[in-house]
């Protein structure tokens, strides 16, 4: 009798020892949760046109805050389309590019002042020695905040002297360039040869 009740009591504990095992086990085998994750980073983009795509990156990518500068094509109907056909202008689009940027470090207004800068606001349809609408000065505004900050700009150049020419539109598809625009001058290390910072806010223009 006593020997039977040692070994009940025994193989009690066995399958007490057994059963906490495995449920240690399982929970060793059971996956981790997942480390919190920081939120993305809010990113905001602008569309800018101001003849050849090339110079207009080269400047805007160089500001603090700016995360990408792609060159690229808004402002006309047909989709796709590629250089050779927006060079003829009949595409109607504009060399444009899309400027991303870290709002918490820079805002839409200082680059878009930058641009107005790197460029000539007053000249229609081209830019240098860039003749044709694909050239014209535009800025493609994705809202009522952007519009309301280029036309207070446009303003502000206005006063102090400016026929200002760039046109403000909505918005479209941006068709993004071959990659060989892509960071021409960077690539290239050559020098843009119809864009230059020009302080056009600090006062009436030059005679």
């Amino acid at each position: 009798m006593l020997l039977r009740r040692n070994l009940l009591a025994l193989l009690a504990t066995a399958t007490l020892t057994a059963a906490c095992g495995s449920a240690e086990s399982a929970q060793r085998s059971s996956p981790p949760s997942p480390e919190p994750t920081p939120a993305a980073a809010k990113i905001e983009v602008g569309y800018f046109a101001g003849g050849c795509f090339w110079g207009v990156e080269h400047f805007l990518e160089a500001l603090p805050g700016v995360i990408d500068v792609e060159s690229g094509y808004m402002g006309g109907a047909s989709e796709s389309p590629t250089y050779d056909e927006v060079s003829t202008g009949a595409s109607g689009h504009a060399e444009a590019v899309r400027v991303t940027y870290d709002p918490a470090k820079i805002t839409y207004e200082a680059v878009a002042r930058r641009f107005f800068e790197i460029h000539d606001p007053t000249e229609v349809d081209r830019q240098g020695p860039d003749i044709g609408h694909q050239y014209r000065s535009a800025v493609f505004v994705t809202g009522p905040e952007q519009r309301a900050v280029i036309d207070r700009l446009i303003g502000q150049l206005r006063t102090n002297g400016y026929a200002v020419a760039t046109e403000v539109e909505e918005a479209g598809p941006f068709w993004l360039a071959e990659a060989y625009h892509q960071d021409y001058y960077e690539r290239t290390h050559k020098v843009p040869y119809c864009h230059a910072p020009v302080p056009r806010f600090d006062g009436p223009q030059a005679p």
